[in-house]
């Protein structure tokens, strides 16, 4: 019961110490990591830093299409790639949009002076980023479109983009007083498996309108692209490939070849047999006197 007791003591403190360390990842997010710092708390505080990042970012660029960052450590700087769909609203007016972004992260996490660098990047398939096409369904439903119209715009867009398939749930007051949830679904979907991790696209938002708040959910299912592009480089577990049949050879026109006509041995001639025994003769009769 003691140890119960210290225990419960101790975690709080474990866990503001955690915190407190993990807003300052210009000592974690290096290569070389500190003796007093151990991997899990590294590991920690690098998660607590992205998802801290992500969030900032989804608040502020979510009407530049904002679709996910990627956070690239160097030995001399920090690199922070933002996706959107529209990177001229993220660089702003001679750049003093992503100037500011890059001031507030910075002051936020304490980065030292030139040693943090943001950048815009332009999602080429935004038709395969269940991020980018949530909030594209977020603001149709705050523009007062029907939800049923606009959740099959976002079907068809997605499908037409070369997704394999395509999910829609829309939860809330739709019409009536009453709660529900809408779903829409075209193509194939996988929902189990570590497949489903690996090709499923997956986002979920929250729009705030006069009668309650709506849940919108968003999966898509790419396809396998061995250019790792647009989907996975390896394909289904259970997927099988067809080979085509070999080709035989056509002959266009038929052919003929004039040969001699074959020599054929005339076959010996069978030995003549032995004249078989003649009988006897009769006596001839003497003449008379």
């Amino acid at each position: 019961m003691v140890k119960w007791n210290f225990a419960c003591v101790l975690a709080p403190l474990s866990l503001n110490v955690v915190l407190a360390v993990a807003f300052q990842p210009q000592a974690f997010l290096t290569h070389k990591m500190s003796a007093q710092i151990s991997k899990r708390r590294k590991f920690v505080a690098d998660g607590v830093f992205r998802a801290e990042l992500n969030d900032f970012f989804t608040r502020e660029l979510s009407e530049e299409g904002y679709s996910g960052c990627d956070v690239r450590v160097t030995h001399a700087r920090t690199e922070i790639i933002i996706r959107a769909t529209h990177t001229q609203e993220v660089l702003g007016e001679k750049g003093r949009r992503i100037r500011e972004l890059t001031a507030l992260v910075q002051k936020r996490f304490k980065f030292p002076e030139n040693a943090l660098e943001l950048y815009a990047e332009k999602v080429q398939y935004r038709g395969l980023s269940a991020i980018a096409q949530c909030e594209s369904l977020r603001y149709k439903l705050l523009g007062g479109l029907a939800v049923r119209r606009a959740c099959y715009g976002v079907l068809r867009f997605v499908m037409e983009s070369g997704a394999k398939g395509c999910e829609v749930v829309v939860s809330g007051k739709l019409r009536a007083a009453r709660a529900k949830s809408m779903k829409f679904t075209d193509g194939f979907m996988i929902h189990s498996g570590q497949p489903a991790i690996d090709f499923v696209d997956y986002a979920v938002r929250h729009v705030m309108l006069r009668q309650g708040v709506l849940g919108i959910k968003v999966k898509i299912m790419k396809g396998w692209d061995p250019e790792g592009l647009v989907g996975p480089r390896k394909p289904l577990p259970d997927s099988v490939q067809i080979l085509e049949p070999p080709i035989d050879k056509i002959v266009a026109e038929p052919t003929s070849e004039q040969r001699e006509p074959a020599v054929v041995a005339q076959p010996a001639p069978p030995a003549e047999e032995p004249a078989a025994y003649a009988p006897q003769q009769e006596l001839e009769q003497p003449d008379a006197f």
